[in-house]
């Protein structure tokens, strides 16, 4: 098993490394007795120092009654036991007051066992180093006779972990970066009917973390080391850890109908977290292991005055998204809550930055003149809040669809679920509408202009709708409708088959591909740079949940198979992310210099318009009669087939002789034109059509002004 350790080696460089001691130590446990027991455990700590070769225990519990015991410890790494060994509690060289025998009363027994060596040298260096170790610890406490009175499983961690704040805080500077990148792209196009915005963009980014977190919500073994990365981009979900804002959700929940015995924050305070390949881990466990850097020295002596009650732990079983979401200190009941407070948060400061905005728009009107860029904004500043309320919508609606699906079948509050039901319906209704406008308004531009080219050029429409199609093709506007589609059926399929992996991955495998096959047939992206890094991202998704059908354990995949996979995975989803972040500081410089392409086709269609207009002005002017005939009609003769003589607008046929022509243009700088009634009579013909030079028509009224 350790000689694939090379693998996971190599992949340390992508991870993030800390200093600290050489100890593992085990966080959280389980009771993996067969029996009941005549022995309650409430708290297990083991811990190995490589330093001194020493292994240290700290076990508390209850006893019914007094007894001499075996004690046997087994440790694992990645599903390899890597040492076992037993000891006498009641032996000169091992003794532990405590356990020998064992009271029957509550006790509390601390002590350490020397490792020989050549257990020792058989864990490798990287134990020590690599985040997340895949580890685990057994402690059983058997009778003299052999029969098993406890058993204590634990998981083992050397203090370094992926799950580290500083990754969510460089994740939230990229979000960040994008949407200054696209507000620059947005300036720099003077917002223009028409104009894109470059790629990726702020939506993107969004939806390639909230892809990353959906990732660990699936219902499989995951590797730890997995697990802990997408924990980093739970923020991008609207899940964050709040003590605070727990609590009041706690006492929301337990005023309509909640039950807070096993779904609090102070029940996950204190339980740990057992997960489906019984690994174990606290939810708070990030500040145990934190601590561990810090940790030098472990106290050995057998003070037994400690109390039990304090420590005691509660195994909580969880899996799937109840799995994550718990893993933040949320309980499962006050997810969508957790969510719909950060959106109300967000979206209200969202609004009174926009309010600020407008009343220092106002002052400065009145001390001052800003300019024209600004004038839209101040007068229709309602409307920018009613677009960036559909652009969160929209943004979330994802995610959204999932955590109220989750809060149906796992919520317990009855206000919850009807604000869960509400505000799904409301967001679905306003996308629906929207969907239905932009529809109603092409097919009507189609019936009047034969294209749906001014969703692109009005402008009025173009602020309206923009919101949905602005970086797409003119011919792929309707492409938001698919994605809205892609959305709502990724959030359903996970939050529907939560508790079925299988069901899950191969869900959101199917959906995936699609979305790929869908991207590469329309290309639809405005610019090709959008469309590049748009199917990339798709592909690295399909890729991602290929990888996570590794982890589903009715595969049966080994451990080391499944962990090495993790590591791949994340070193992928993080190169994607890095040059994410540099594509957006290329397109940022970009943007700024080069011309977006909606205004540059819209410059040379203008600068045509302006050519077409003067040459129609030129064709306007007048033309002097010429008697000379065309060239092509001197061309024909007379007995050709294809001959047809030339006729006046009454029919009458013209001789279109020289001779006829040479006489006809004499009197024609004396002619006048006769009135009506004159043409009616027959008493003349009005020269032919090309004849004539620009003069208001006569209505025949000459007669009456002699008269």
């Amino acid at each position: 098993m350790w000689g694939r350790s090379a693998v996971a080696l190599a992949s340390l460089a992508l991870l993030p490394s800390v200093l600290g001691a050489d100890i593992l130590k085990t966080d959280g446990f389980t009771n993996c007795a067969n029996g009941t027991g005549t022995i309650k455990v409430n708290n297990v700590d083991i811990s190995f120092d490589r330093d001194t070769n020493k292994v240290n225990f700290d076990v508390s519990g209850e006893s019914t009654i007094e007894q001499e015991v075996m004690a046997e410890l087994v440790v694992s790494a990645y599903g390899v036991e890597v040492y076992r060994d037993s000891f006498d509690p009641c032996a000169e060289d091992t003794k532990i007051d405590e356990l020998c025998p064992v009271p029957a009363r509550a006790f509390s027994a601390k002590g350490s066992q020397e490792i020989p060596s050549e257990y020792v040298d058989k864990i490798p260096s990287i134990a020590y180093s690599i985040p997340d170790l895949e580890g685990s610890a057994q402690l059983f406490l058997k009778g003299k006779d052999g029969s098993e009175i406890a058993c204590i499983q634990a998981g083992v961690n050397n203090g370094k972990t992926v799950e580290v704040p500083a990754v969510s805080y460089v994740a939230a500077a990229i979000a960040a970066a994008a949407a200054a990148a696209s507000l620059i792209g947005a300036a720099a196009s003077g917002a223009h009917p028409g104009s894109s915005t470059s790629s990726p963009g702020f939506s993107e980014v969004i939806f390639w973390f909230q892809g990353m977190a959906m990732n660990g919500m699936h219902s499989v073994p995951y590797p730890t080391v997995y697990r802990s990365f997408t924990k980093n981009f739970a923020f991008s979900t609207g899940l964050i850890s709040w003590a605070g804002l727990q609590k009041s959700i706690d006492s929301f929940r337990a005023k309509t109908g909640g039950d807070l015995t096993d779904s609090s924050y102070e029940f996950l305070k204190n339980a740990t977290l057992v997960y489906p390949d019984n690994s174990t881990s606290s939810a708070s466990s990030t500040f145990k292991k934190r601590a561990l850097l810090f940790m030098r020295q472990i106290d050995i002596s057998n003070d037994t005055s400690s109390s039990t009650g304090g420590n005691e732990k509660q195994q909580h079983f969880v899996e799937g998204i109840q799995g994550y979401v718990e893993q933040l200190t949320i309980p499962d009941a006050n997810t969508f809550m957790t969510v719909l407070l950060v959106f109300a948060i967000v979206l209200a400061a969202i609004i009174v930055g926009i309010l600020l905005f407008k009343v220092i728009l106002e002052a400065w009107a009145l001390f001052g003149k800003f300019p024209k860029s600004l004038t839209t904004f101040r007068k229709e500043y309602w409307r920018v809040i009613a677009q960036t309320i559909v652009a969160l919508i929209l943004l979330l609606y994802g995610v959204w669809t999932l955590y109220c699906i989750f809060q149906f079948t796992h919520g317990d509050s009855w206000a919850a679920k009807l604000l869960a039901g509400v505000t799904l319906g409301v967001f679905t209704l306003i996308l629906v509408f929207y969907t239905w406008k932009i529809w109603s308004v092409v097919n009507k531009l189609k019936k009047m202009e034969g294209n749906s080219h001014s969703l692109y050029e009005n402008k009025e429409m173009w602020k309206k709708y923009k919101t949905f199609y602005e970086n797409y093709k003119r011919g792929y506007w309707w492409l938001f409708i698919p994605a809205i589609v892609y959305m709502f059926a990724k959030g359903c399929v996970l939050a529907a088959g939560d508790g079925h992996g299988m069901v899950q991955t191969i869900g959101q495998l199917s959906i995936e591909v699609i979305m790929l096959g869908l991207l590469l047939w329309t290309r639809p992206y405005e610019r090709k740079s959008g469309n590049w890094i748009n199917i990339i991202i798709q592909v690295v998704r399909v890729l991602s949940v290929v990888c996570i059908l590794v982890f589903v354990q009715e595969l049966g995949v080994a451990q080391t198979t499944k962990t090495i996979t993790g590591v791949v995975l994340i070193a992928v989803q993080s190169g994607l992310t890095a040059i994410l972040f540099l594509l957006i500081l290329i397109n940022s410089i970009i943007t700024c210099f080069k011309q977006n392409p909606h205004r540059k086709r819209r410059k040379a269609a203008e600068k045509n318009l302006s050519r077409d207009l003067e040459g129609d002005a030129f064709l306007m002017q007048p033309n002097p009669y010429s008697a000379t005939p065309p060239s092509h009609s001197r061309e024909v003769s007379r007995d050709s087939p294809g001959y047809e003589p030339m006729r006046d607008r009454f029919g009458n046929q013209f001789d279109d002789s020289q001779e006829a022509l040479v006489k006809g243009a004499g009197p024609m700088g004396t002619s006048r034109y006769q009135s009506l009634g004159q043409a009616k009579s027959g008493h003349s013909i009005s020269p032919p059509p090309f004849s004539r030079e620009p003069r208001l028509p006569d209505l025949g009224y000459e007669q009456y002004r002699h008269r």
